[in-house]
């Protein structure tokens, strides 16, 4: 089986889950938590799929990663499935599957708005209008990053769709076409 279908399969049996149970939001609360303490913690990759990690210890560290505590049912039971299943080590896959089809069944769209220095207020505030006017009846999850190695200008990434209005990426266009 691929690894790609594996996550996707217990993210889809979550969701169904919680959807039923009416814990969806809290649950994608948790997987976006639980994705972001992966993210920022390489270590926690290498200790969920260290073997000699107790199973407790595994179950404790991703609830504590997660956000979660034991009476959170949901996670609890989901986390106890995955350690029975010895599928510990594809929670992070299996936490940004979830918020995948969260997003998909909620018409949330993911949008990172990476800029050269911090924007003033009014210039974010027009940005996300622009942007929301482009998403429609869409709901926008918004993020905002700085990276100076833009020189100037902006990124915006909607889901896999990308506008690179970056001062770098005019530089590297005038580059290539003087190039050729």
């Amino acid at each position: 089986m691929n690894q790609g279908l594996i996550p996707s399969r217990y993210a889809k049996a979550l969701f169904e889950y919680a959807s039923e149970h009416g814990c969806d939001k809290p649950v994608f609360e948790r997987m976006q938590t639980l994705a972001g303490a992966f993210a920022s913690e390489p270590a926690l990759v290498r200790a969920v799929s260290n073997p000699y990690v107790s199973r407790h210890d595994k179950i404790q560290l991703l609830t504590t990663a997660s956000g979660s505590n034991e009476n959170d049912m949901a996670m609890s039971r989901f986390l106890d499935l995955l350690a029975d299943n010895n599928r510990l080590d594809m929670a992070r896959d299996i936490a940004l599957a979830y918020l995948k089809i969260y997003r998909t069944e909620h018409n949330i769209r993911l949008v990172t708005v990476t800029s050269a220095a911090p924007m003033a207020e009014a210039e974010e505030s027009r940005l996300k209008q622009l942007i929301q006017r482009h998403l429609g009846s869409a709901t926008m999850e918004y993020n905002h990053q700085v990276n100076p190695d833009l020189i100037g200008g902006f990124q915006v990434s909607i889901d896999n769709e990308k506008l690179d209005a970056s001062v770098a990426n005019e530089l590297k266009q005038l580059r290539l076409k003087l190039l050729n």
